[in-house]
C-alpha cells in the first residue's frame, strides 16, 4: 500500500517531525513518483521550483524519513541509492535494459531460512536484475 502525501504528514506530525518546506517537498515528490529515484533525481527535479534547495537538504530528509520509517533505502546496485516511500515488505526487480525498478508482492517472512532463527534480521530485502517485458519486445 502506497500512502498518500496527507497521511504522511499527519505521520509526521505524530512522530515530532519538523514540517519544513523543502522537507514536505520532498516528501510530496516521492509519494508523486514512486519510481524509486536517487538523490540525484530528487534534486534536480525538485531544484527546477525551489532554487534554494541544496543536495544536502534532499539527504537530510531522506534520512529523517528513513529514520522514521516513512522511506524505505534500497541499494539494488553497489553504487546507486534509491529510495521508496513503500515501506511494507516487497521485491524488486530492475531491469538491467532500461534501468526501471519495478515492485512485486513477496513473502518476504517465509524465505527466511530456519539457520538465522537465532538471528536478530534488522532488514529484509528481496532483488531480482533481468530484463522487464516491454524491454524483452523491442530487442
Amino acid at each position: 500500500m502506497n500512502p498518500s502525501f496527507e497521511e504522511l504528514k499527519k505521520e509526521l506530525n505524530l512522530r515530532n517531525v519538523n514540517l519544513s518546506y523543502q522537507r514536505l517537498k520532498v516528501l510530496k515528490y516521492l509519494t508523486q513518483n514512486q519510481c524509486h529515484p536517487t538523490v540525484d533525481q530528487i534534486f534536480t527535479d525538485l531544484h527546477k521550483d525551489i532554487s534554494t534547495l541544496s543536495k544536502t537538504t534532499v539527504y537530510n530528509t531522506l534520512r529523517v524519513l528513513e529514520e522514521v520509517d516513512l522511506v524505505r533505502v534500497i541499494t539494488i546496485e553497489e553504487h546507486e541509492t534509491r529510495y521508496d516511500i513503500n515501506v511494507e515488505n516487497h521485491g524488486h526487480f530492475k531491469c538491467e535494459t532500461c534501468g526501471t525498478i519495478y515492485d512485486f508482492s513477496v513473502d518476504i517472512d517465509f524465505l527466511t531460512p530456519r539457520d538465522l532463527d537465532k538471528f536478530k534480521i534488522n532488514d529484509k530485502n528481496v532483488y531480482f536484475k533481468g530484463i522487464c517485458p516491454r524491454c524483452l519486445s523491442i530487442e
